[in-house]
């Protein structure tokens, strides 16, 4: 799964009111980054190393716990390493693995991922870590950075988002302005809300989704467990511990909030290896849970304004896309900001921007919303396609490929594709 919103108390969702009354002052930074965390950090900082003067806030400080699966895949971990930063992420303690399981009962299918820019590593680490190391690094880059910074309004002059106000650390109301405003602070963001964006590819909620930590499990690598109304997923990450996370069919949400505990256990009696390796350990943290697995699509820009993330973007958490996303969003929309202030005409790279992350991930959210309909049967043909990857090494890499990032759904479901795995199947029995 990927980083995963959580919100349980009420928040409303109308349009925030919008200051119209400020006076005109100029603007203090290129780029104010509303959300600090993994996407909005490695923005302001790709931004500041370009020398753009870039502010980022966050309602947080760090190090701070956020809702997440951890899942860093191997597209995501060669980003960090382009960025210089693996060697910082390996000093977490956070542990890389690269042997996939995916199983779904009948059929178990192990391997490597096919690689990105000759990675094959993916990483589980945890927020706690992760996301201080890199506000960190965006400080370093050059940005200013502040944080327990709540975002109350954005300020608008002539329809057009030139700041935003709100209170620091110590309770003082501040106003701050920039050529434009980057929202990546989560489905609620504030900056869409602002300017009412426009939703499109829409799809409701189909899982709820629940994890916790285990102490002294045997895991070490990614498991998956695909099962009838369930999705398992196992993994070590920082501080010796295993990530066990579920995805759940939507209808069995009042189970789980009933009794997360007992109905999380009796989920994982449906897979009685992992079941056992659990019990055996010791689960040292409480259980997290969320609702928010709706997906959608905004327009994410607006006038004097930018969103990305799960501000611009939301799918399911079952594939585990959600830092991979958030990374590579980052450089494209970094590239789109900084081409536009120099060209003096963001308008234009901001509608770039869009087509290009609507065509990098649109194959993979409808692959994503047609796994997370954990309600319905493997179609048949997919049940012949795991079959037919049995004793096929190099096709099952190029089959987890597809969450590491490294082979596209269009790629691998393409029928020359599909033809070739099917005429190799006879001779591998």
């Amino acid at each position: 799964m990927g980083r995963m919103e959580h919100h349980l108390t009420t928040q409303s969702t109308r349009p925030l009111p919008v200051n119209t009354s400020v006076r005109r002052a100029p603007a203090a930074y290129d780029a104010i980054v509303v959300g600090g965390r993994c996407a909005g950090a490695s923005t302001a900082m790709l931004l500041a190393r370009r020398g753009r003067r870039v502010l980022v806030v966050d309602r947080a400080r760090f190090p701070s716990d956020t809702l997440s699966a951890h899942s860093i895949q191997p597209g995501g971990v060669a980003r960090l390493a382009r960025w210089g930063l693996l060697d910082r992420v390996r000093a977490t303690g956070a542990p890389f693995v690269s042997n996939v399981r995916f199983d779904v009962g009948e059929i178990a299918l192990e391997g490597t991922p096919a690689p990105v820019d000759g990675v094959t590593d993916m990483v589980c680490a945890r927020r706690t870590s992760l996301d201080a190391l890199l506000f960190d690094s965006a400080a370093e880059a050059g940005a200013e950075v502040r944080e327990g910074f709540v975002v109350q309004h954005v300020l608008f002059e002539r329809g057009r988002a030139v700041g935003i106000a709100g209170c620091d650390a110590s309770g003082r109301r501040v106003e701050e302005r920039a050529s434009i405003i980057i929202g990546a602070d989560g489905v609620r963001s504030r900056i869409a809300l602002a300017v009412a964006a426009e939703h499109y590819f829409e799809r409701p909620a189909t899982t709820v989704a629940s994890y916790s930590y285990f102490a002294d499990v045997d895991c070490h690598q990614l498991e998956l467990y695909p099962r009838p109304g369930r999705m398992t997923i196992a993994t070590p990450t920082n501080d010796g511990l295993t990530l066990v996370a579920q995805s759940i069919s939507k209808a069995d949400e009042p189970t789980f909030r009933r009794d997360v505990q007992s109905a999380f256990l009796e989920t994982l009696h449906a897979i009685p290896a992992l079941a056992e390796r659990v019990a055996d350990g010791t689960r040292v943290e409480r259980f997290r849970f969320t609702t928010d697995t709706h997906g959608y699509f905004r327009v994410p820009y607006g006038p004097g304004c930018a969103f990305f993330d799960y501000a611009g973007y939301h799918r399911d958490p079952i594939t585990a896309q959600g830092m991979l996303d958030a990374f590579r969003d980052a450089e494209l929309l970094a590239d789109a900001v900084d081409a536009g202030l120099e060209r003096g005409d963001l308008a234009t790279e901001l509608r770039g921007y869009q087509q290009l992350r609507d065509n990098s991930v649109r194959s993979m959210y409808e692959f994503t919303c047609q796994l997370a309909e954990v309600d319905r049967p493997p179609a048949p043909e997919l049940q012949r396609l795991l079959a037919d990857l049995v004793g096929n090494p190099a096709q099952i890499s190029r089959f987890l490929g597809i969450m590491a990032g490294s082979v596209t759904v269009d790629e691998f479901f393409h029928p020359e594709s599909l033809a070739a795995i099917s005429a190799a199947a006879p001779a591998l029995r």
